[in-house]
Order: C-alpha cells, then sequence, then structure tokens
C-alpha cells in the first residue's frame, strides 16, 4: 500500500478505501461473507494473486477477518469494516446520477452480469417451489449464449449447463439490454413493453419474476447527468 505521506485521517482513510479494487471488495462483503472464489467473480480483472495480496492488506488494516467456524472458509468486515459501507453507498448513489450513458465495449461484461444476477436474486420469490430459470443472451455466440439459475431450497445457483428438470421461466434478452435491467437505465416493463426483454413460462414463475431480479434501490435513482455529454 502506497502512503500518501500525511497524517491527516482523510489521507490515512484513503490509503486503505482508495487502494485500486478495495472498494469493490468492500462492496461485495456488505452483501456478507464471500468465500475467496466468490470475491474473484466480484472483480473478474484482477488475478487471484492481487487478489489475495489485498485481502492480507485488509486484514492487517483490521478491515475484514476471515471467519470462524466448520464451513468453508470466508471473508467477512469487521466494525472497521462496515463503516466503510455507508462511504460505498454513496459512491454507488453519486454513480447512478452523474456516470450512467450508454456503455462502452469493455464495460459490457458478461461474467459479472452472471454472478450480480447470481449473488442478489432472491430464490425466495416463489416461495417453497423448485424454479429454473434459463437466459438466452440473443447476442452472444452459442458458447456463451444459454445460462441456467437454479432456485431451490431459498438458494440461487448458476448452472453453466443445463441442470436438468422442467424450466420454469425463459428469459431473453441482448447482453448490453441485460445490464442497463440490472443497473436501472431500462426499466423491466419498458424492456418488455419495448421487445427488448422476452419473459415466457409457467404463469407463478412470470409473476414472481420482479421479486426474484431483486434490483438494487440503486435502480431507482435518476440520473442527472446532462444529456450533451452523455
Amino acid at each position: 500500500m502506497k502512503s500518501w505521506g500525511q497524517f491527516c485521517p482523510v489521507a490515512k482513510a484513503a490509503e486503505v478505501f482508495c487502494e485500486r479494487w478495495n472498494a469493490l471488495i468492500i462492496r461485495d462483503l456488505a452483501q456478507g461473507p464471500r468465500r475467496f472464489s466468490e470475491l474473484k467473480r466480484g472483480v473478474p480483472l484482477m488475478s487471484p494473486s492481487l487478489l489475495s495480496s489485498r485481502l492480507k492488506l485488509l486484514i492487517s488494516e483490521g478491515v475484514i477477518r476471515k471467519t470462524t467456524g466448520n464451513g468453508p472458509e470466508a471473508y467477512e468486515l469487521t466494525v472497521a469494516g462496515r463503516e466503510f459501507v455507508p462511504v460505498v453507498e454513496a459512491l454507488g448513489i453519486w454513480g447512478q446520477r452523474w456516470t450512467r450513458r450508454e456503455l462502452k465495449e469493455h464495460e459490457i461484461d458478461l461474467g459479472l452480469l452472471v454472478w450480480t444476477i447470481e449473488s442478489t436474486a432472491n430464490a425466495n420469490a416463489f416461495g417453497e417451489r423448485r424454479c429454473l430459470i434459463r437466459l438466452d443472451l440473443t447476442d452472444q455466440p452459442e458458447s456463451k449464449r444459454f445460462w441456467w439459475f437454479l432456485n431451490e431450497d431459498g438458494h440461487c445457483q448458476l448452472c453453466v449447463g443445463d441442470p436438468g428438470g422442467d424450466v420454469h421461466l425463459y428469459l431473453s434478452c441482448t447482453l448490453p439490454d441485460s445490464i442497463y435491467i440490472i443497473r436501472g437505465d431500462l426499466t423491466v416493463a419498458a424492456a418488455i413493453a419495448s421487445d427488448r426483454l422476452e419473459v415466457l413460462g409457467e404463469r407463478w414463475a412470470r409473476d414472481g419474476f420482479i421479486h426474484w431480479l431483486n434490483l438494487s434501490p440503486l435502480t431507482g435513482i435518476a440520473s442527472q447527468r446532462p444529456a450533451m455529454n452523455a
């Protein structure tokens, strides 16, 4: 970690929080404990060795800790780390208001999209029913086009192959439009009305779709970016 060479508490906090990737690690841990592999999926451009280094740094600074217990090793925020959560939320609000525009090609990240859907989905949206959802990204090559989300026992699991059994909900959308929906740039209702999103399947599954998608409260924040600069 590079020092800013100041005793100012703002500078000292920035040394920890503003180090590249640290804010995104804290963002993901704000949702609860995460295993190393789960954190890696949230920062797909970060190498495993760099992620390991950042986790060690954040542990040494008292921001995160390894969980204890009988389950797989994971990481969680400490009391000090949780005090960063409002900062992350404020950054998200600012980003929604002032940075929204058409995505550039390097920002259209398939891996981050499916990880976001899996990690934030409300698997209980269908009651006690098992619900298998197939997402068809219509603009993607065959090897990356179909994704399945299996919802059962209160857990949503991303499947890269068909896990078998009946599919209850079929979603069709392009990758960019899927991201615009997740970000809140395009509402589900507007996407369906404009044929940018197709939702087919059993009635109970269609009725639970919005609750399952469980969009972030940040999606309700309107952009204030001037149109001339969009």
